[in-house]
């Protein structure tokens, strides 16, 4: 089995064992289902379940695309009363989906004029460039998660921004 990929001299591991760098050969691969974790540095790993058998097989495993799959529940905060939702981030945009239809939202990731994270008032601020501001919570009041939720986003942001592509979606 040949394996490369789109970052040159990329860490190979199958089963927890070290392959090489790719470009690289793995020859005593047996028939069945393994475990490849590939990985660079400044890039996100790629870690994938492979079925082998007998015979030559060449992958290429891309690095360079920007993964993201980030779901978080929040309560959005009205000036008065609030409801409540879920944000998901891929690397195709960032969406808002509630039952409060008028609340709903949309948009691509660079196209967010603000997206930060205040953790000491428990708060995501997030205004896409055409449209209202939305200021979110965790419904269990954990500023962790917001953190946690605005840090991934915010590093598919900054990849995107430097031209990396979004990968596609299955």
């Amino acid at each position: 089995m040949r394996i490369d990929s789109d970052v040159a001299g990329a860490q190979v591991f199958i089963d927890r064992e070290y392959v090489g760098a790719t470009p690289v050969t793995a020859s005593n691969v047996k028939p069945g289902t393994h475990r490849l974790n590939v990985s660079a540095q400044g890039y996100d790993g790629v870690a994938d379940t492979i079925e082998v058998s007998p015979g030559p097989r060449d992958l290429v495993i891309k690095l360079k695309e920007v993964r993201l799959d980030a779901r978080i529940d929040v309560v959005h905060k009205h000036r008065f009363g609030s409801c409540q939702g879920r944000l998901i981030a891929t690397p195709q945009g960032l969406r808002y989906e509630t039952a409060n239809r008028d609340d709903a939202f949309s948009s691509a990731l660079l196209d967010l004029a603000t997206f930060q994270v205040d953790y000491l008032e428990k708060n995501l601020r997030v205004t896409p460039r055409s449209g209202k501001r939305y200021d979110f919570t965790d419904p269990g009041g954990n500023a962790d998660r917001l953190f946690v939720f605005h840090r991934d986003v915010e590093k598919a942001r900054e990849r995107l921004k430097k031209g990396d592509l979004p990968a596609r979606q299955n």
